[in-house]
């Protein structure tokens, strides 16, 4: 009898409690990305670290960006595009293939062969004297992402990013990859011969 009970409690369970429209996130999908995420935070606070006032403002020739500036632009435009990422979540499921492979992505965070700039409202404007708030925003930000990405129900494969040719899921890991870039970009900073000594 109690497992009769047992079995019609199971069956009236699955009956009653509605399916998801759509599969969540992938596990090896989500493991991925935190991974990601991550690794780029780690890696920016290591590059950061103990650098002096003369080393963040070091230009390697008048018009480029500094350390500072670098860091006070992923503090701007991550804000920016997470929140293409939030808006892109109403969008429907979609079977229709992405342009956008993972595999690109990923590149587009190491090869900093191809250079564009940046659209005028992500460019740095001098906000910051020091980079711990500038680091202390981005850091924030990063945490509700992380978050997000633990925790969200939701499969992002399926949905299209607005105003673009890949996922939702695509973009998140684009975000992570485009901090990527400009962490190699503060590198280059610091290799450079004239780069300041401590």
């Amino acid at each position: 009898m109690s497992r009769l009970v047992t079995a019609s409690t199971l069956a009236l369970v699955l009956v009653l409690c509605p399916r998801p429209a759509w599969p969540e996130m992938e596990q090896q999908d989500r493991q991925r990305l935190l991974a990601h995420l991550d690794m780029t935070e780690a890696w920016l606070v290591s590059e950061l670290a103990g650098l002096s006032p003369e080393q963040l403002r070091f230009r390697m020739t008048p018009d480029t960006w500094h350390i500072l500036d670098v860091v006070e632009h992923l503090a701007i435009a991550e804000p920016q595009y997470w929140k293409q990422l939030q808006d892109s979540l109403t969008q429907p499921v979609t079977s229709e293939a992405m342009q956008a492979t993972d595999a690109g992505i990923l590149w587009y965070g190491i090869d900093r062969t191809q250079r564009n700039r940046t659209g005028e409202a992500r460019v740095p404007k001098g906000r910051y004297e020091d980079v711990a708030p500038p680091l202390a925003e981005f850091r924030k930000l990063r945490a509700a992402m992380r978050d997000y990405a633990s925790t969200t129900k939701d499969d992002l494969r399926p949905r299209r990013l607005i105003e673009g040719n890949m996922s939702v899921y695509q973009w998140f890991l684009m975000i992570s990859t485009h901090s990527q870039r400009h962490i190699l970009q503060i590198r280059e900073i610091k290799a450079h011969p004239k780069f300041p000594k401590k």
